[in-house]
């Protein structure tokens, strides 16, 4: 069906394939089920692509541009949706826009799951469900009122979480798999009256990807650590990727019926890390939720962490062939629930390589980005989704739209000069949008820092700063102003880079 639509005194060309007419609500127009397509008009507008996931790039470029995307075949497996990936056209997931350069944008934005798809061009902006039909939203007008618009439509129909983190430290970025039993202990301690919430403990501590037990180097088990971390006065954190599971795991050679296979019944690789491929969980069976729930149980009810980071999710809606065609967002979303219900409401949530609309009203918070890394750019990768402060910042700042759904985790910010390759005016840009995020995590053990260090540490993170925004890039922090514009686009870069 083809008719005109009136956004906010614009008149747009509406065609859709669904049942019904475009409905009047809350800041713009419900559009019908199925798929849509709305003759713009705004030419060589600036398009906003909205990442599949944690680690997918985000944010705007030029219809006649090259399309924001990953380039690398491997790398694109693990970061982004490889489905839709097109070299040639502009690409989003879940919801895009357009900005009319005269202060309006043009959103678009699916308002149920499936897996929904958006493309442009100069003269068009498309979305379709790669599995069923659900509603759209559709809405014309200052980009903060849009956005804030679409946000109101997605908690009232998938929730949302305003549960806060509080200041997390997190022994990644010090030792990354190298992390000790005994080393941790010593942190633990050093932590003592710090001005820290929780205490994560990373990637390191489990015996292989797949196998979540303890391996040897922490002899006192997992249960221990936690117990000194609550003597300490803050709440024990643990890093899981429990959706995957490495080939060589007990997991994927003992119960291979748990892991998500394709047409041709090979398991299916759903990523790279760890120097190999590794396998997603087919969360249709419910075999596998029955996993995740004994898995959950042990850690949260027996062991004692009540905050979980939970990496690599995005495997959840690796391709594959599910149970009884099931798709993939939807089971992707019921493992979550799953782990939630079992968890309890409340043990802290966060998602990294995360959905958005499936997650929303499950996870309290969403990485926003890849890994932060000490060093801003890395001279041998131009790729938006590797590990490096300028692409985390990037990121974050084009998905703090998001903060009035769950909570956005920029990573982590630094105090050390030890092992740091970021300048002074790269660190401020890292603090001021964890301050903008209100969400602050650090990795810089206490033994690590100076007494200057320490002290600039103590302070920043006892510090309640007042936030507005005031442009796209520009915030205030206690009427300082951040201003992020040459972070994102440095020297004559208006976009960042593919």
């Amino acid at each position: 069906m083809a008719l005109l639509i009136e956004l906010a005194g614009r008149t747009f060309a509406l065609e859709h394939d669904g049942p019904g007419s475009p409905q009047a609500a809350d800041g713009g127009l419900i559009l019908p089920p199925g798929r849509v397509a709305l003759l713009h008009g705004l030419g060589d507008a600036l398009f906003y692509r909205h990442g599949h996931n944690s680690w997918s790039p985000c944010g705007w470029r030029r219809l006649t541009e090259p399309p924001l995307r990953i380039a690398n075949p491997q790398r694109r497996l693990t970061a982004d949706d490889d489905v839709w990936d097109d070299p040639a056209r502009h690409h989003s997931s879940a919801l895009a826009a357009l900005d009319t350069g005269d202060g309006n944008v043009l959103l678009l934005g699916a308002l149920g799951l499936g897996s929904p798809r958006l493309s442009a061009d100069v003269d068009t902006i498309a979305g379709w469900y790669e599995h069923g039909a659900h509603p759209w939203f559709v809405a014309y007008g200052p980009e903060d009122e849009v956005f804030a618009a679409y946000t109101r439509h997605l908690a009232a129909r998938l929730g949302s979480r305003d549960r806060r983190a509080g200041n997390v430290w997190c022994s990644w970025y010090a030792y990354y798999e190298g992390i000790t039993e005994q080393q941790l202990y010593a942190d633990i301690d050093d932590l003592r009256g710090l001005p820290f919430d929780v205490v994560q403990v990373d990637d390191g501590w489990e015996q292989l990807v797949g196998d979540w037990q303890p391996n040897q180097k922490f002899p006192s088990g997992m249960k221990a650590l936690a117990d000194r971390i609550v003597d300490a006065g803050m709440v024990p954190g643990l890093w899981l990727a429990p959706f995957i599971a490495l080939p060589g795991s007990q997991v994927a050679q003992q119960r291979p019926s748990l892991l998500l296979r394709d047409g041709r019944g090979e398991p299916v690789i759903a990523g790279h890390n760890w120097g190999s491929g590794y396998h997603a969980l087919d969360l249709s069976r419910p075999a596998a939720l029955d996993y995740l729930g004994e898995l959950t149980q042990r850690v949260v009810h027996e062991w004692g962490f009540k905050y979980l980071k939970l990496d690599f999710i995005n495997a959840g809606v690796a391709l594959g062939a599910r149970a009884d065609g099931a798709e993939r967002e939807e089971t992707y979303r019921a493992a979550l629930s799953l782990i939630r219900e079992v968890a309890g409401d409340d043990v802290y949530l966060l998602g990294s390589g995360a959905m958005l609309l499936p997650s929303l009203g499950i996870l309290d918070g969403l990485r926003s980005g890849p890994d932060v890394a000490p060093m801003w750019q890395n001279y041998a990768s131009d790729d938006p989704s590797d590990a490096m402060a300028r692409n985390a910042v990037v990121n974050a700042v084009h998905r703090l739209w998001h903060q009035p759904l769950a909570e956005v985790d920029p990573d982590v910010i630094y105090f050390r000069s030890r092992l740091n390759l970021l300048t002074e005016q790269q660190l401020g840009w890292l603090r001021d949008l964890a301050d903008v995020c209100r969400f602050r995590a650090v990795s810089d053990p206490p033994s690590w820092l100076t007494p200057a260090e320490l002290a600039d540490m103590r302070s920043y993170l006892s510090a309640q700063p007042e936030i507005r925004r005031v442009g796209r890039y520009e915030y205030t922090i206690d009427g300082r102003k951040a201003d992020f514009t040459a972070a994102i686009s440095p020297g004559s870069r208006a976009y960042p880079i593919s």
